[in-house]
């Protein structure tokens, strides 16, 4: 007993002797928000490894004729290899409220894009459930075509020179606008007050080069993701965020405290990205397109997702090149 008597009194002289001058001092602080783990800013404009010549690359491939009955697809035709899959798949966004995102009660994919993709299901199996979607970010979006993961994409994709020479595209299926998202009250108006600021837009966009192109000299901070960035604004971690309307308008549902400003500054064609050797394909989707904004279906489509955005707006005139 007295040994445990002993024992419990140095331990206690110990926990209050004094602590050596040369011990370093304890502060309390905050370790600040987490960044995305990707997140980097950007010293300039994304350079490509040739120049790449001008072209008209929304005007797409004409539709062969009428649209073959679902079911019943041309021997031999990459429509025909998908009906015999048993589904299409489909390269869209989880991420990106009102074009492509995941409910959060039912886990399913929704918006504009998804009901797009889903068309062309509709129009191979008569049945618009008979996809496979694959989630890729925007700089996934090339690799997956060129690497035929996906039969086609329908992710926010604005068509460019240079996309169109590695994969091809369908006609223009909407026409977007490139603006800025702030803070309400940040004193932000639009890309010409964004001099110095953070601006946030996602790897593999052309809204990313867009930002770094501005003449105001934003710092560019890439992300994976349009929800990343939202995260960042409202951390206070970026200044802006700017991307097409459409996907702006999303954000901005999700947070009342953020507003769109300015005018759109650049022309967002949205174009389905497909496989470059599958023209077949190219000529069938564009088909698709024909149908449904003769039919009143884009325009069900559009009204259900982005109506708030543009209302009454019509869909985009197809232009062919043959």
């Amino acid at each position: 007993m007295r040994r445990l008597v002993v024992l419990l009194l140095l331990l206690l002289s110990a926990a209050c002797a004094p602590v050596p001058s040369s011990a370093p001092d304890i502060t309390v602080g905050s370790a600040g928000a987490p960044t995305p783990g990707d997140a980097a800013e950007v010293g300039g404009p994304p350079s490509s490894a040739a120049a790449v010549p001008p072209c008209d690359a929304t005007a797409s491939l004409r539709p062969s004729g009428p649209l073959p009955q679902p079911g019943a697809m041309p021997p031999g035709s990459t429509m025909e290899r998908i009906a015999a899959r048993g589904r299409l798949i489909a390269g869209v966004d989880q991420n990106t409220y009102l074009m492509g995102f995941r409910n959060p009660e039912s886990g399913a994919i929704e918006g504009f894009d998804v009901d797009m993709a889903r068309e062309v299901a509709k129009a191979v199996f008569g049945d618009p459930n008979r996809i496979q979607f694959k989630v890729l970010t925007s700089d996934q979006r090339i690799p997956a075509l060129e690497q035929g993961e996906v039969d086609v994409v329908v992710r926010t994709m604005t068509i460019n020179c240079e996309r169109a020479q590695k994969v091809a595209f369908s006609s223009v299926y909407y026409q977007a606008g490139q603006r800025v998202l702030a803070a309400r009250g940040s004193g932000i108006t639009g890309p010409d007050s964004l001099g110095g600021r953070k601006v946030c837009a996602t790897k593999g966009s052309s809204s990313l080069a867009n930002v770094a192109n501005i003449a105001s000299k934003p710092v560019v901070v890439a992300v994976a993701n349009w929800t990343d960035c939202l995260v960042m604004l409202q951390q206070g971690q970026v200044d802006a965020v700017s991307t097409d309307d459409t996907i702006l308008a999303g954000l901005a549902a999700q947070d009342p405290y953020t507003e769109m400003v300015g005018p759109q500054f650049t022309q967002e064609p949205y174009g389905m990205g497909i496989p470059k050797a599958n023209e077949d394909f190219v000529r069938f989707v564009n088909g698709v397109l024909e149908r449904i904004r003769s039919d009143g279906t884009w325009a069900g489509i559009h009204q259900r997702w982005l109506g708030a955005l543009d209302r009454g707006a019509a869909p985009p005139a197809a232009k062919y090149r043959d």
